[in-house]
């Protein structure tokens, strides 16, 4: 999930920045701490699993399964897919990576690919030159899902199958407009990221909590699992502050002021890995070498901290390229007229310091790149 966090431009894309995708959401901030925050905060939110963004049960992507007969049928189709995503990243460079492995095996020949760097204008421009290629199927993550649906339209109109990474164009209807959401298991990366932490800190303490506030359901879900397995699982650590972000530039700004009035902070969770640069940076600015770090998606940055005895002590991700096959399978089972699953997910892994190459491999199928390399020992 890769981030060096960009303008997202609306609430719904700027969360899926943060799920791997590498935004930077800055169109607003919150301030200060808040220690006893109202109930109807997202992040307390109850989440006894992971569902989709109306509800939907999630399938493992890993249930998708073709047998010879229809792979050989997918072969004869003479198919063909377009990959457009909302940026250009480790992460999404994993997806369609794992799309790409999928689909070569499938005989679907993929005729164009592109990002659209959160430019709403620039995927709908890129939609248009796809769709004068005549996919079969568009792998996608809508940069803004408000302005998404009419740049869609002509490849529902044309019978184009359209398969969604996490985000889905506002008012379209599974099964009309798409024909499946893939993601990671949201539930399991709080969760994940809660024990983490937890016995880090031996399982007592005190925390501080910056969440993304606002109404997406992948950070929401992710943050409140989070807290939610903190609370249950470790009763001697207590949420001292929480306070949420919509600004991840603002997150040093908030960390600087948990860490004032919780000197004694044991430990802080970011929703992901672009505000937990900024809570790193707090740290250093106040010279506090013993609170710990916990946040969400791979990134090369938090990684060298982790690597080099830092404050990270680890980093939950998802298996992107995973994603992107279980994403062609999807499309796989559409172009079949078989009914792939609503809601998909991809597993999740937890990275420490102890195991960074396989999670480069697990999640990117990709080498450790150089400037991680350089100070693992």
């Amino acid at each position: 999930m890769k981030r060096g966090f960009v303008i997202a431009l609306a609430g719904a894309s700027l969360v899926l920045a943060a799920c791997s995708t590498g935004a930077t959401p800055s169109d607003g901030a919150s301030g200060g701490t808040d220690s006893s925050p109202p109930g109807s905060s997202v992040i307390d939110l109850k989440v006894p699993r992971t569902t989709g963004p109306n509800g939907e049960e999630p399938t493992p992507v890993t249930d998708l399964t073709l047998t010879n007969e229809e792979i050989a049928k997918l072969r004869a189709g003479k198919y063909s897919a377009a990959m457009l995503w909302n940026t250009s990243s480790a992460f999404v460079s994993a997806v369609q990576s794992g799309a790409q492995a999928e689909f070569d095996r499938l005989g679907i020949k993929v005729s164009s690919t592109a990002g659209a760097n959160f430019d709403a204008g620039l995927q709908a421009n890129q939609i248009q030159s796809a769709m004068a290629k005549k996919p079969s199927v568009i792998l996608s993550t809508p940069v803004d899902s408000t302005s998404a649906a009419a740049p869609f339209r002509p490849a529902v109109d044309a019978g184009t199958k359209l398969v969604f990474l996490s985000n889905v164009p506002d008012g379209y209807t599974r099964g009309k407009e798409y024909a499946s959401i893939v993601t990671d298991d949201l539930y399991q990366m709080g969760n994940q990221a809660a024990v983490a932490l937890g016995e880090a800190m031996h399982g007592k303490g005190k925390v501080g909590v910056l969440f993304y506030d606002a109404k997406y359901y992948v950070t929401n879900q992710r943050d409140a699992v989070f807290k939610q397995t903190l609370e249950t699982k470790y009763p001697d650590i207590e949420v001292v502050a929480q306070q949420g972000f919509t600004d991840p530039n603002t997150a040093e700004g908030i960390a600087s002021a948990m860490l004032t009035q919780h000197p004694d902070l044991g430990g802080i969770y970011t929703s992901w890995a672009g505000p937990a640069a900024g809570v790193l940076s707090a740290l250093r600015s106040t010279s506090n070498t013993t609170t710990k770090v916990v946040t969400l998606d791979l990134d090369d940055q938090i990684v060298v901290d982790m690597a080099t005895g830092g404050q990270t002590i680890a980093v939950v991700a998802d298996k992107a390229w995973e994603l992107g096959k279980g994403m062609a399978d999807a499309a796989a089972y559409a172009l079949l007229g078989k009914e792939p699953p609503a809601f998909a997910v991809a597993g999740v892994l937890t990275i420490s310091k102890d195991n960074v190459p396989q999670g480069y491999r697990d999640s990117l199928h990709a080498d450790v790149p150089d400037a991680v390399r350089k100070v693992l020992k």
